[in-house]
C-alpha cells in the first residue's frame, strides 16, 4: 500500500477518517495531540491509543517522510536544513531567530519555474509540488531539533518564501495552512504567518476571497514593466496592469496591509529616478516597502549588492514620499541561508 503523510491531514479529516473506520470522535483528538503536541516521530509511541487504531494508521499513513541530509548554524544562529524527500528529491528549509521569536522558512516545491534572475531557487527547474504533509513536516522538523536542544523554544513564526512559487502549488499551501493555525496542534496564528507570491495574479484574488487573515508579500522588485521584465521573466505574462489591481483587492478584502519585496540591484534598479517612480506606483496603497540588500549567487554574477550608502538614500526618498518602508535585516548570509539564496549547492550533485 502506498502509505501518503499523516501531516498531510487537516484535523478535521483525522477525525473523518477514524469516524468512518469505526473510532470514535475522542481517538481522533489524541493521534491529533500526539503528533502535534507530543511530537512523536513513531505511531507505536501514541501510548494511549489502542492497537486496532495504530495498526491502521501504521497500515495507511507515515509520520515521517523526510530525512535530514545536513544542517548547516550561521554565526547569527539561523540554522539551515537539507532535507531527503521520499523520492531522492532534496530541498531546503531555514530557522531564522528574531527578536519577536523564532521563524521558519519552508519550501513548497522542489525547484521553481518562475526563474527570477537574481534567485538561486530558479536554477533548478521544478520537478514537482511538495505535498501539504511534506510542508508541515518542514516545521516539525525545525520542532524537534529545538526540542532535541532542550531550551524549551517553539515556533512562533512561519514565512512560505522558501524554493518555489507558493501560488503555483496553491491547494496543498492553503492545506498547510489550515494545519498549523490549529488550535490545538502547532497554534501558529494567522497574523504570524507570510505568503510570499512572485505575482500570479488571478491566485492573489482567490487567496482574498479565501479571507484567511495570513500576511501577503508581493515580489515586486521594480517600479516599471520594462525593468521589471528583464529581472522578472514572469512580468511578461502577468505585468503590472495586472499585478497592481490584483494588489489592491487583496487590500480591500483583507483589510490588511501588504508587504512589498524589493530587492537592490547596484545600477539596475536602485537609482533614485526608480524610488521616485516607485513611490509614484504606490503612493496611497496600504502597504509596507521592505528593502532587501542583495544576496550574492554564483552563477548570476552579472549582479552586485548595492551600496549602503545607495540603500540609504533610495530609503529616503520612499520615506520623503509618504511610503512606510524598513530596510531588511539579514540572516545566514555566511551559509547562503538569506534571500533568494536557498538552492544547495548539493542539490546540482545530486
Amino acid at each position: 500500500m502506498n502509505r501518503e503523510s499523516i501531516y498531510g491531514l487537516t484535523s478535521e479529516q483525522v477525525t473523518t477518517w477514524l469516524l468512518e473506520r469505526g473510532h470514535k470522535k475522542g481517538r481522533a483528538a489524541q493521534v491529533w495531540d500526539w503528533l502535534y503536541r507530543k511530537r512523536v516521530t513513531e505511531f507505536s509511541e501514541m501510548s494511549d491509543v489502542n492497537k486496532d487504531c495504530l495498526r491502521l494508521l501504521e497500515e495507511h499513513f507515515h509520520i515521517q517522510t523526510l530525512t535530514e541530509h545536513t544542517k548547516q548554524e550561521s554565526a547569527d544562529g539561523t540554522v539551515k536544513f537539507l532535507f531527503t524527500l521520499k523520492d531522492g528529491n532534496l530541498i531546503e528549509t531555514v530557522l531564522m531567530r528574531h527578536k519577536y521569536g523564532l521563524s521558519v522558512c519552508v519550501t513548497t516545491q522542489v525547484g521553481c519555474n518562475i526563474g527570477c534572475s537574481f534567485c538561486a531557487s530558479g536554477l533548478l527547474k521544478k520537478d514537482r509540488d511538495l505535498s501539504s504533509g511534506e510542508i508541515v513536516e518542514q516545521i516539525m522538523k525545525v520542532q524537534l531539533h529545538l526540542d532535541q536542544v532542550g531550551k524549551g523554544e517553539k515556533v512562533s513564526h512561519i514565512v512560505i518564501m522558501g524554493i518555489g512559487e507558493p501560488f503555483d502549488n496553491f491547494t496543498n499551501m492553503v492545506d498547510f495552512l489550515e494545519i498549523v493555525k490549529d488550535q490545538k496542534g502547532l497554534e501558529i496564528g494567522p497574523r504570524h504567518i507570510t505568503v510570499s507570491t512572485s505575482g500570479l495574479a488571478n491566485k492573489i484574488y482567490e487567496f482574498a476571497d479565501l479571507k484567511l487573515q495570513v500576511n501577503l508579500a508581493i515580489s515586486l522588485h521594480a517600479p516599471n514593466d520594462e525593468l521589471r521584465t528583464r529581472i522578472m521573466k514572469i512580468n511578461r505574462a502577468i505585468p503590472l496592469e495586472k499585478l497592481m489591481p490584483a494588489i489592491e483587492y487583496y487590500i480591500e478584502k483583507s483589510n490588511r496591509r501588504i508587504t512589498l519585496e524589493y530587492i537592490l540591484l547596484k545600477d539596475v534598479n536602485d537609482q533614485r529616478e526608480h524610488a521616485e517612480e516607485l513611490a509614484e506606483l504606490i503612493g496611497g496603497m496600504r502597504a509596507y516597502v521592505n528593502l532587501i540588500p542583495y544576496n550574492p549567487v554564483d552563477e548570476h554574477s552579472q549582479y552586485q549588492r548595492s551600496e549602503e550608502e545607495t540603500v540609504l538614500a533610495f530609503y529616503d526618498i520612499l520615506k520623503k514620499n509618504g511610503i512606510n518602508c524598513g530596510i531588511r535585516i539579514e540572516h545566514g548570509t555566511d551559509i547562503d541561508a538569506a534571500c533568494g539564496q536557498l538552492r544547495s549547492k548539493q542539490m546540482n550533485q545530486a
